[in-house]
């Protein structure tokens, strides 16, 4: 191989000494209840070695409802943290100095809202945005393909995207602004081919806006990153991985024609399948994490987080946790993988599943390019069926016995003791209720209209939303509030 570590097209990794030089981040992924009770597990988790947070929200706050709305009845706190306002933001990472951490955040249409709120918050630790890392996921366009927390139309939701790319562009620059995702895309059935493509097809449309919007691809490029599935196929998912950069280094060089070499790599986080865990014989998971997790790491990934051995039952508890990181760790320190560069460069096996991938892939791209692209391909549900067409296919394969999933249609075990699983506190929805209530009464109501006022003139306008909406969250504007004035302007998308 002629090709080495760290050279365009970067199939054998982005950096010349990859982990020998420094090691993935490990995150573990972790919210859940109130802000102080996702405060705790996060102070736990560093506590045990990781060296990146990771947030998850409850669904209220993912699709811009607060706490007390009646669609979010049963929902607070559930699969995320709820957070409301910058005051629970606050709360969310108090203890922690926000410029000593890197910090990812998986949300999506109210990403803009919860960045400001988290450099607000760091504001008030002393610790300036420019100061700030970490990723926001804000890719919304999988929303529509895989996922369904969107709020608004795809067209409006791609405007605040390049706004936040464009205003973190000069205000955090070392700031990821989106973290587009294959995971939730391959999660929802995907085939591995399918995750590359669709995930590369939705970062063209993003580059493609944010041009449009006047950004030089080489302003906006190097601050992109993403996020891929770690599946069962170990050999084909390090093929996969490499396949993304080689493909990725392309698009930018040859069809964006990006000048600066950071803007060409592909810089990606991976996390373990959810949908290969297993609610029978759940200790067997963590050999199914420990293959996916090995697999992020031959193939080459800049952060990983593991699942818990019990998520395919609950929220994972603390103990699960500490198991996943505890995963990482032995393959950090004690397999020896980690002091080669590309340990699978080389491998006709894996040459050929990386060459292969990268084709299929490029095809499924020239057939969406066809249709207008990633917006069009989503509008006329082409990437939809061909997923869910993908999905079926597997699932039937499972059914006739075709592909074994240990534990649940092969070598099954006898009648098994329930295992200890993490319940969120029920007073959750009634605590951020009373909060919320509180937090109204004490700001200044006109200031807020005003302030709310302002931003749905600039979202009429052309202006770039995201000061408007930290000038809202710095007046304790809530997420439900800042969301609904955007949806007076924008609307409410309806699939189908």
């Amino acid at each position: 191989m002629s090709e080495a570590p760290g050279r365009y097209p970067y199939t054998r990794g982005i950096y010349p000494d990859m982990y020998r030089g420094r090691l993935w981040t490990m995150r573990q992924y972790a919210g859940f209840g109130t802000a102080e009770e996702s405060n705790r597990r996060y102070k736990y988790l560093l506590s045990q070695g990781i060296t990146g947070l990771s947030v998850a929200f409850d669904l209220p706050t993912q699709m811009g409802m607060d706490s007390d709305h009646a669609l979010a009845a049963g929902e607070v706190g559930r699969v995320g943290v709820s957070v409301c306002s910058v005051a629970d933001m606050e709360r969310l990472f108090e203890g922690i100095r926000l410029d000593t951490v890197t910090t990812s955040m998986t949300i999506n249409s109210t990403a803009a809202i919860l960045l400001a709120y988290y450099v607000l918050a760091a504001r008030r630790q002393g610790v300036e945005a420019r100061k700030l890392s970490g990723t926001i996921q804000n890719d919304i366009l999988k929303e529509y393909i895989a996922r369904g927390t969107y709020i608004y139309p795809p067209r409006p939701a791609m405007r605040i995207i390049t706004d936040v790319f464009a205003w973190a562009g000069r205000e955090m620059p070392e700031w990821n602004t989106i973290s587009i995702s294959g995971y939730h895309i391959r999660e929802a059935g995907s085939t591995a081919a399918q995750e590359v493509a669709f995930t590369l097809a939705d970062a063209i449309a993003y580059i493609e806006a944010a041009v449009k919007a006047g950004l030089e691809v080489d302003a906006f490029a190097p601050r992109l990153s993403f996020f891929f599935n770690a599946h069962n196929n170990f050999l084909e998912e390090i093929g996969k991985f490499r396949a993304a950069r080689r493909l990725y280094a392309r698009i930018m060089k040859e069809r964006f024609g990006a000048k600066n070499p950071r803007s060409t790599m592909l810089r990606f986080h991976a996390q373990t399948s959810g949908a290969t865990l297993a609610a029978q014989q759940p200790d067997v998971n963590v050999v199914r994490v420990s293959v996916q997790a090995l697999a992020a790491v031959l193939g080459g990934a800049q952060s990983l987080h593991t699942n818990g051995k019990d998520e395919a039952l609950a929220l994972p508890t603390a103990e699960s946790a500490r198991l996943a990181l505890r995963t990482q760790q032995i393959i950090a320190h004690e397999s020896g993988v980690a002091g080669v560069a590309d340990p699978c460069g080389g491998s006709e096996a894996i040459e050929a599943i990386t060459d292969r991938i990268e084709r299929e892939a490029a095809a499924y791209i020239e057939r969406i390019d066809g249709m207008g692209g990633a917006l069009g391909a989503i509008e006329n549900g082409f990437i939809q069926g061909e997923i869910q067409n993908a999905a079926y296919a597997y699932q039937q394969e499972v059914e006739r016995g075709e592909r074994i999933i240990v534990g649940v249609n092969r070598f099954r075990a006898g009648e098994e003791a329930p295992p200890k699983t993490f319940r969120v506190n029920e007073a959750v929805e009634k605590e951020q209720g009373e909060r919320l209530r509180e937090l109204r009464a004490g700001r200044a109501a006109g200031e807020v209209e005003a302030k709310l006022g302002a931003l749905e003139g600039a979202a009429r306008g052309g202006e770039n939303l995201m000061p408007h909406i930290l000038e809202c969250a710095a007046a304790w504007a809530t997420v439900g509030e800042i969301s609904d004035r955007l949806r007076r302007v924008f609307g409410e998308y309806r699939e189908g």
